[in-house]
């Protein structure tokens, strides 16, 4: 071995030796023509056009220029070899990482179709009876049941925990029970005094109104001008807290809004929403959920559910459905798995109109009050007022009450029916027996507030019937927008609906 390792060593020696003299003479012929032969080349070409003539001096300058483009593309070919070595290279390596990501893509679709088979057969055998095969799936949906302790609803029975042994009953103060014209005044005073967020009394006016005309109350201008801070200072002025939720633009459905089931956990995925909600049903008080910036996302799909219960007349039949079925540890308010929508709770929703929201839909409209806001009230100095405790059937009585007092003037009814006549006429556009019932809620209420019975009808004629104008082909209605124009000054009096005579005269701008 003691040979061998000599011969080895001395192999191996012999063999470096070789490598180190192939690069060291690679770089001294690198050198010598790169480096050290340019100064002759310069050189011995000097000293050999000392005696051309004119004819060999241009062909001199002709071959210098064919040996420089010979090594400029030689150069340029050598990078460009280069370059497509390495973005070969490249995308051999892009390549192999996508197939990795596959392997991985191809090993969790094998799981998601195991637990899709597992789930089709705890589906099986809940319609027939025992599955046909894997015992071990019968013993998973014995485990799946529900025992005492155990719920599907995290959420909403910790809500349930929360009000067990609360009163919630409202006892008004002798000094609470206001009338609306004192509870704006009240209201704006305590805004301004104490959160340094300031209304007008005509905005809260009409946004009680809305209230009592709607449970779906839409905000909609600019931002910055206090959408979503006046629900918020409200809840404060009710002793209360605003319940924000943020609408997302991945929002397609119910689902989205409510929270589903999974039907391989038997767990409910509850939102923010649901518990709310849910958490209304317990207060006696006045609520609001705010689905901020709610037109980031289509209304009509994620709410329809919601705009389509609260159109019926017998508010008992205000439910959700949330689950199919019922188990003995659900929630307590959660009856045969639907859930009663409270009266105490408005649906307040704020919407910017930019190019990174959807429209919002006449469907909506029709539905909702929608209110614009496109500037700050100004600065005022208020006394400092203090919030109140109020119950939800007070405030409705105080609801009840106007629309008994301050109904709608005959002279007016009489005049709106003959402007809903010729709107019908010219444009094709009727009030509706939906669209009058808000109007004969909507005004008795506003003049409850301290509003003027002209103005209540002068919004709602802008917010629900002109509002539709804007899907008309207006270029070929230019002489019937003057027209009704005119028809309004003689009926109600020349510039009186101020907010929909300047609505029209920017319809016609956009003609």
């Amino acid at each position: 071995m003691i040979d061998f390792s000599r011969y080895y060593i001395e192999y191996i020696g012999i063999l470096l030796g070789n490598i180190a003299d192939f690069f060291v003479g690679f770089f001294n012929i690198f050198k010598k023509i790169i480096i050290e032969d340019i100064p002759y080349y310069f050189t011995f070409t000097i000293d050999q056009a000392k005696n051309f003539n004119f004819i060999e001096w241009v062909a001199l300058v002709v071959v210098t220029l064919i040996n420089l483009a010979v090594f400029v593309f030689l150069a340029l070919k050598i990078i460009q070899l280069l370059r497509r070595y390495f973005i070969f290279r490249r995308k051999e390596m892009d390549k192999q990482e996508l197939v990795d990501e596959i392997a991985v893509l191809n090993n969790k679709v094998l799981q998601l179709i195991d637990e899709k088979n597992k789930i089709l057969s705890v589906k099986v055998s809940q319609m027939t009876g025992k599955p046909e095969y894997l015992e071990e799936i019968e013993e998973q949906t014995e485990e799946e049941k529900p025992v005492e302790e155990d719920s599907r609803f995290v959420k909403l029975k910790a809500i349930d925990e929360l009000y067990k042994d609360q009163i919630t009953s409202i006892q008004m103060k002798q000094e609470d029970l206001l009338s609306l014209s004192m509870l704006i005044e009240r209201f704006v005073n305590f805004s301004a005094s104490q959160l340094h967020l300031y209304y007008t009394k005509d905005t809260i006016a009409l946004y009680f109104a809305a209230m009592a005309t709607s449970k779906v109350i839409i905000l909609e201008g600019i931002s910055g001008t206090g959408k979503t801070s006046l629900p918020y200072a409200l809840s404060k002025f009710f002793f209360n807290e605003a319940s924000i939720v943020s609408v997302q633009p991945s929002w397609r459905d119910r689902a989205e809004l409510m929270g589903y089931l999974n039907e391989f956990t038997k767990r409910f995925n509850e939102t923010d929403f649901l518990k709310f909600l849910y958490e209304d049903t317990y207060r006696e008080n006045i609520n609001f959920i705010v689905l901020d910036e709610m037109n980031l996302a289509r209304i009509e799909y994620y709410f329809a559910e919601f705009l389509s219960i609260m159109e019926m007349p017998d508010k008992s039949e205000w439910k959700i459905d949330i689950v199919p079925d019922t188990w003995p540890t659900d929630p307590k308010h959660l009856v045969e798995g639907k859930l009663l929508v409270p009266q105490s709770v408005w649906f307040v929703g704020t919407a910017n109109k930019d190019d990174s929201t959807f429209t919002i839909t006449d469907k909506v409209y029709d539905r909702a009050i929608a209110l614009e806001f496109n500037k700050k009230a100004e600065y005022f100095d208020a006394p400092y007022t203090p919030g109140i405790e109020m119950s939800y059937e007070y405030l409705d009585s105080l609801y009840q009450k106007a629309a008994e007092d301050f109904s709608i003037s005959v002279r007016n009814q009489e005049n709106f029916s003959k402007l809903d006549q010729f709107i019908q006429e010219k444009f094709k556009i009727a009030f509706g027996n939906r669209i009058m019932k808000q109007i004969n809620t909507f005004v008795p209420v506003y003049i409850a507030c301290g509003g003027n019975e002209l103005r209540g009808l002068d919004f709602m004629l802008r917010s629900k019937i002109l509002r539709k104008f804007e899907n008309l082909n207006l270029a070929f209605l230019k002489d019937e927008l003057d027209e009704l124009i005119v028809v309004i000054d003689r009926l109600f009096g020349k510039g009186v609906f101020k907010l929909s005579i300047d609505y029209i005269r920017e319809l016609q701008k956009m003609i």
